[in-house]
């Protein structure tokens, strides 16, 4: 005996997203699924908030003279509004500012000055060179100066490595030793990954951010980076070399030297 013939009506569907009459027939006795939400507006929504955010956020890294000089261009209840923020972590700052200056330590004193003072907010120790000719030394040794003054709520200490550690190697000074809770959570060994000679202090921000000394967003940081992030913009063209002569741009002296043979 036969099989029984599918009884089956076979529904044509061209496309089950598209808006049409007998889509929505097919959707209401549930032969095709409900159309999934479109995405653009939740895209819209989504660009709208991040330039919300990105416009209240427009006056981050800017200090008190900054926002002075925005008067005329800023909402003046905005900017009141920022200027308040500033005024209370500066006083917050103020309140933990304890430190303002490296302190120089000896071994008998680590234990106190750094293992036990860490359990109250990372502690940085600078391991110096005994070698006046150790230019990173010399480098870091200026930084972390700087940095203790910036940062007077974090803690600065520095010695010399030789006496911090006997028979430490010359070829891994200077090194950044930094202790939280009693234990080291970073070592920097030399300069080589940090900058070398030409570390800043934008290479020591990340370090105080990296270790929970300061918060990213903690003005003293954004200011540094808007700094560098303006000077940058300001820079001019370079490799682009005119020919006063010529008129020529771009050319080398190789380039005028051919045009004699031409």
């Amino acid at each position: 005996m036969a099989a029984p013939a599918d009884q089956r009506i076979a529904v044509p569907i061209d496309d089950p997203n598209a808006d049409t009459e007998w889509n929505d027939i097919l959707r209401k006795h549930g032969i095709i699924p409900e159309k999934p939400p479109s995405p653009t507006p939740l895209i819209e929504e989504a660009m709208l908030e991040a330039r919300r955010i990105a416009h209240e956020n427009r006056l981050e890294g800017k200090d008190l003279s900054d926002l002075d000089e925005l008067e005329d261009d800023e909402d003046e209840a905005f900017l009141e509004q920022y200027r308040q923020k500033r005024l209370r972590e500066l006083a917050a700052l103020r309140e933990r500012s304890a430190h303002g200056s490296v302190y120089p330590i000896s071994k008998p004193e680590w234990a106190r000055e750094v293992t036990e003072a860490s359990q109250a907010g990372p502690v940085l120790v600078n391991l110096t060179s005994s070698q006046a000719g150790n230019v990173e030394s010399r480098v870091l040794s200026a930084l972390w100066r700087q940095a203790a003054r910036e940062y007077a709520d974090v803690k600065f200490c520095e010695m010399r490595a030789d006496q911090a550690i006997e028979g430490y190697p010359e070829k891994n000074c200077p090194t950044i030793l930094v202790y939280s809770k009693g234990d080291i959570v970073k070592q920097v060994v030399t300069l080589a990954l940090v900058g070398g000679v030409r570390m800043s202090m934008l290479d020591l921000d990340k370090i105080l951010v990296e270790v929970g000394a300061v918060k990213d967003n903690d003005m003293r940081v954004l200011k540094r980076r808007r700094e560098a992030e303006d000077a940058e913009e300001e820079k001019p063209a370079s490799g682009i070399r005119v020919s006063v002569k010529s008129g020529k741009a771009g050319r080398g002296k190789q380039d005028e030297d051919d045009d004699d043979w031409d």
